[in-house]
């Protein structure tokens, strides 16, 4: 499996983005649990044109981040792991199992409860950390390995969009929709026309994102919808979608990931664990990213490669695929976004974001030492 260089600034960017990930979550659960939390909390929800500051993040920064994950799945689609069937499979199958099980599982502990609205919490992966995580093993992970992670959590994240849009709309106003949508068929018309200047689509996009902010639909989906539209051409270092992507790794990663964890982890640790942790949702989520994501990683790809369907990338074993399926239980920012979409109580908001920290953390640790275990055992037989 080939790496270019643009994979290569986008893993490292995100390698980086996930160590500044932790450190900002430790920054802002630290406040949040201060003299001073209080403060801290609520100073989230002051509000600038009628939207608080942490609406604007999670409505308006967050599209940006959309943008780039839509940009990346382009890229995957036209020239990356998912342009040749042979290649993609195997990631395809690993996302497939990785979100159907955990969501198998949450429904298993809430179905005809007020929570099962929360059954996306545990199918997401959050990329920066799940790569994060892997950069810690240093020179010894193969490329093939690091290029499977990629592609798998970028396939949840198209997962992860589509649960949004289909099970987290409630209510749609079809005139601010169809504007949006006529938007998103201009701004294809003009990439059509080889209109390669940016302007227009980045006027376009806000456009369609006020649009869709005022439609019922969750304004996010407006950054893929837009990534799709501005115009890829030969995929060459001059493309106008290369370009953008290449700019935005870095804003992504180091400001606008790092808003997002101060604004969404300002938890208050309740310290009455037990409580916590017995309730449904809590269960679901936990059981789902820590068992139901490496379980259904691993069983879809072994069924699918058994059955012939697929193969095993090459230098990777089943041991590590299992390590990378606790990794993608790693789930942090898309479940919690999800979180924010699915409840509405600020108790089980706040209990399910503290539940996503614990359970990430105790994904990724295992995932890790799996990895560095098999990893080391691999360099040993060669």
């Amino acid at each position: 499996m080939k790496a270019t260089q643009l994979y290569k600034d986008f893993f490292n960017s995100k390698k980086s983005g996930g160590l500044v990930l932790i450190t900002f979550t430790l920054i802002s659960l630290f406040f949040a649990n201060s003299s001073f939390g209080d403060f801290y909390i609520h100073s989230w929800e002051t509000k600038i044109g009628g939207l608080s500051f942490e609406h604007w993040i999670n409505d308006g920064l967050m599209t940006v981040f959309f943008l780039l994950i839509g940009l990346e799945l382009e890229r995957e689609i036209y020239k990356g792991e998912l342009s040749h069937v042979k290649d993609a499979l195997p990631p395809i199958f690993s996302a497939f199992g990785g979100m159907v099980f955990p969501a198998a599982i949450y429904l298993l502990f809430n179905l005809g409860t007020i929570t099962q609205a929360g059954s996306g919490i545990p199918t997401a992966t959050d990329i920066a950390f799940a790569l994060g995580i892997l950069s810690l093993l240093g020179n010894r992970v193969p490329t093939s390995l690091k290029v499977f992670l990629t592609a798998l959590a970028v396939i949840d994240d198209l997962g992860a969009i589509i649960i949004i849009a289909v099970f987290y709309t409630k209510t749609l106003l079809w005139s601010n929709l169809l504007i949006a949508l006529g938007i998103f068929v201009l701004l294809l018309v003009l990439n059509r026309l080889k209109v390669n200047n940016l302007i227009p689509y980045l006027v376009g996009g806000i456009v369609m994102w006020y649009f869709m902010l005022h439609s019922g639909v969750h304004a996010t989906i407006t950054g893929v919808l837009l990534a799709f539209a501005i115009p890829f051409g030969d995929g060459s270092k001059k493309s106008t979608s290369y370009l953008l992507q290449h700019f935005l790794h870095k804003p992504v990663a180091f400001i606008i990931m790092p808003i997002f964890a101060l604004a969404n982890t300002a938890i208050v640790i309740n310290s009455d664990f037990s409580t916590v942790i017995s309730q449904n949702y809590s269960l679901g989520i936990a059981l789902g990213l820590i068992i139901g994501k490496p379980v259904g990683i691993f069983a879809t790809l072994f069924i699918a490669v058994k059955l012939k369907l697929c193969s095993l990338p090459n230098e990777i074993n089943w041991k590590s695929i299992l390590g990378v399926g606790f990794l993608a239980g790693i789930g942090f920012t898309m479940s919690i976004f999800i979180t924010l979409l699915a409840f509405e109580d600020k108790a089980t908001i706040a209990n399910s974001k503290f539940i996503i920290l614990i359970s990430s953390l105790i994904a990724g640790v295992i995932g890790y030492f799996i990895l560095k275990y098999s990893l080391k055992e691999a360099n040993e037989e060669l």
